[in-house]
């Protein structure tokens, strides 16, 4: 990762164009405003001719480096932390390079309030506040996994920083969802030219190269590029796992005068996979006592192969109208396509003969296309003698999935000990019968959210998202037919009790179309609800660190929740849930040379009765990465990261019930600084070797990774 990134924007003012703008609408801040504050006083300026203010973008300072003091990921209004009426949570491009975050999963199962539910090798949910989080974005734009879960591992090469915004965010997002909304922020190109390459050597023989170059395209810096690429594959500890993975990344900015900005670019990642798992090991046996496999135990076949290619191309035009005023457009094409053939074990095995499983082969291919627009205009105005924010805007989607499923002969074949976990079973020809997907998506949003100066400490940020979300077509015989829309207001205040200290309470309304279909295959209505919270936050050591900790509450009605499986397709119900709860976090610099982000949760999940409900869901989480330059060998630098969660289970049938107890899993970091150019950094995961279950979301489960290392060399110009 180059040290510094440096990206400016030019400023200029035409009354002309000013009308039209706020005729128009907005979605997305400029992603290196979030970091200004970090700037390095020394960074190169762009010419003065043709820019007059400079943002910087500080990457992996050592200064501030686990902390940002803005971000527009909450309401599309850069506002510092402290001014967003919302819990907020960034994991910088520092802390996933010091522990070795590499991937989607990686980042959010060490933030503060998420778990991961790793439910097979190659598809995953993700859980914030009881609930599923499937509002993603990248700088700011992006709509719902509308199809469900993500596939494959997503990996955060590309990215700058990750912001986690827990509660329900209808303001930056198509949809209202009292989990999180999860924004990636895109690398930018520097004004001056930098390059990083770094490899990694982990456990099961994998292999990781990657390398970062920015640079100016021509001589008076107006054109400026960025390449990302890397390359990994190696083995797991599960049986028969294979993995290799391919990404790049590549965007160019250019000035089109001294008041636009024009960016291109494009990524791609294609993830191989041999051995992965299609659902998980069973959990129980018939007399209702738990399953206890070795950990590399895998329900794969030899010929199982699951691959998934990734591809997204973007256009993005910001124009500086002066006064404080300022339109962008984003227009974005992403592609998604997945082939596979898989082995589903299904079943109750016997305890004493191991008999009751049976197969279930199946081949599947599918291809996920979406085209998104957004377009908006952000600014200040003066009222009542006070200075006032605004940000408006629309945004566009269209998603359409086209998937095939081909059933292996033989479903239902009654597999032997010697063979239900050898992968031996025999490859068979997959046109039993056929069926699948051929539906389409289109969700339409406009968009207000104002921040209001009502006294020089109180701060009103007020406004509402309104959203139609229209599906057509066909899934496995079921109709997909149908429409929704709704407008949820937001409200938020914050008050200034202190020039450290900050008290903040907010409300909004929940509104989310769902995919996941019923016994009969029938779409589930959309969720409905609300979500509020307040709490409060303040700043530590002159800004260098900062804590936050909030109360919260959320409504959900027909919340999705799987009730069993019909062949190898999840089958949902709708429950009403309620979820409350408190965070605590402290992010930062707490002493010189420490740098720390810690979080803690407490979670309650009700349904409409007053039952627990959704009781996968760990109630108390503990997230914390700390790392520690060692004043006596300035050249070290030390770190631990400890993730623990209590308790967890899933009533699998009347009577029978399958526990996951508490656990916390520790990792360790050295790097030494070898000269200024070219470090040397070593990983421990899991050090006490914890066996425990990746998750219960579903009914099956698998074991996740036991004691590893890595290594890494990385060399910085």
């Amino acid at each position: 990762m180059p040290r510094r990134i440096n990206t400016s924007v030019p400023s200029f003012s035409h009354p002309r164009l000013r009308p039209l703008v706020l005729a128009l609408s907005m979605a997305l801040g400029h992603a290196g405003a979030a970091s200004a504050a970090e700037a390095a006083p020394d960074a190169p300026d762009a010419p003065e001719a043709a820019v007059l203010p400079v943002i910087t973008v500080t990457g992996a300072s050592e200064h501030g480096a686990y902390k940002v003091r803005e971000s527009d990921s909450a309401s599309k209004l850069t506002l510092t932390l402290r001014d967003t009426p919302q819990s907020v949570s960034v994991v910088t491009r520092a802390r996933m390079d010091d522990f070795r975050l590499d991937t989607v999963n990686d980042v959010l199962a060490n933030s503060t309030g998420v778990t991961v539910e790793q439910v097979e090798t190659d598809r995953t949910y993700y859980v914030a506040r009881g609930f599923d989080i499937i509002n993603f974005q990248v700088d700011g734009v992006g709509t719902p996994l509308v199809f469900g879960n993500m596939m494959g591992k997503l990996d955060t090469a590309l990215f700058d920083r990750v912001d986690i915004v827990r509660g329900a965010n209808g303001l930056a997002a198509s949809t209202g969802n009292p989990s999180a909304t999860v924004n990636f922020i895109r690398k930018r190109p520097g004004a001056a030219f930098a390059a990083n390459a770094g490899l990694t050597l982990s456990a099961w023989n994998t292999r990781r190269i990657d390398a970062d170059v920015s640079s100016p395209l021509n001589e008076s810096g107006s054109v400026k590029g960025r390449v990302v690429v890397a390359s990994e594959r190696g083995d797991s500890y599960l049986d028969r796992y294979q993995t290799r993975k391919n990404l790049a990344y590549g965007i160019v900015e250019a000035k089109l005068g001294s008041d636009t900005l024009l960016s291109v670019g494009h990524a791609w990642q294609d993830n191989k996979s041999k051995g992965g798992m299609w659902g998980a090991l069973p959990l129980y046996y018939t007399d209702g006592s738990p399953t206890d496999y070795p950990t590399g135990t895998s329900t794969s076949a030899d010929w199982s192969f699951w691959n998934n290619t990734t591809k997204g191309s973007f256009v993005e035009l910001n124009h500086q109208l002066g006064q404080g005023w300022a339109l962008k457009s984003t227009l974005s094409r992403n592609t998604e396509s997945s082939r596979s053939q898989l082995f589903y074990v299904y079943g109750t095995p016997d305890k004493a003969t191991g008999a009751g499983l049976f197969s279930y082969p199946s081949a599947y291919r599918s291809d996920n296309r979406q085209t998104l627009f957004d377009i908006g205009a952000s600014g200040q105005f003066a009222l009542g003698g006070r200075q006032h924010d605004l940000s408006f805007g629309a945004s566009w989607s269209r998603s359409r999935l086209d998937d095939l499923s081909g059933y292996g002969r033989g479903i239902g074949t009654p597999l032997t000990p010697a063979t239900d976990f050898t992968g031996a079973y025999p490859i068979p020809a997959f046109d039993e019968r056929f069926d699948g997907s051929t539906y389409e998506d289109v969700r339409k949003t406009v968009y207000a959210a104002g921040r209001f100066a009502l006294a020089d400490k109180l701060k009103l940020l007020a406004g509402f998202n309104t959203t139609k979300a229209d599906s057509t077509g066909l899934s496995y015989g079921s109709s997909k037919q149908k429409s929704a829309s709704q407008t949820s207001p937001y409200l938020g205040l914050v008050y200034e009790v202190a020039p450290q200290l900050s008290l903040y309470t907010s409300y909004t309304e929940i509104f989310s179309p769902q995919s996941e279909q019923d016994i009969n295959g029938v779409a589930l209505d959309p969720i409905m609800g609300s979500s509020a919270e307040a709490g409060f936050k303040g700043d530590l050591f002159d800004g260098k660190a900062s804590y936050s900790g909030a109360l919260f509450r959320a409504r959900q009605d027909n919340t999705a929740e799987q009730e069993g499986m019909n062949g190898g397709k999840a089958v949902y119900r709708g429950i009403n849930a309620e979820s409350t709860g408190a965070e605590l976090e402290v992010t930062g610099e707490l002493a010189k040379g420490w740098l720390a982000s810690v979080g803690y949760t407490h979670l309650n999940v009700e349904d409409g009765e007053g039952r627990k409900t959704r009781t996968y869901v760990p109630r108390r989480l503990l997230r914390m990465s700390t790392t520690y330059r060692l004043p006596m060998v300035p050249q070290l630098k030390i770190g631990a990261k400890l993730n623990w969660q209590s308790d967890i289970e899933r009533e699998q049938e009347p009577g029978i019930v399958t526990r996951q107890d508490s656990y916390a899993t520790l990792g360790l970091l050295a790097r030494y600084d070898i000269n200024r150019n070219m470090t040397l950094a070593v990983n421990l995961n899991n050090v006490t070797d914890k066996k425990y279950l990746t998750s219960l979301y579903w009914s099956q489960a698998y074991y996740a990774a036991p004691r590893s290392a890595s290594a890494t060399l990385n060399w910085t110009y």
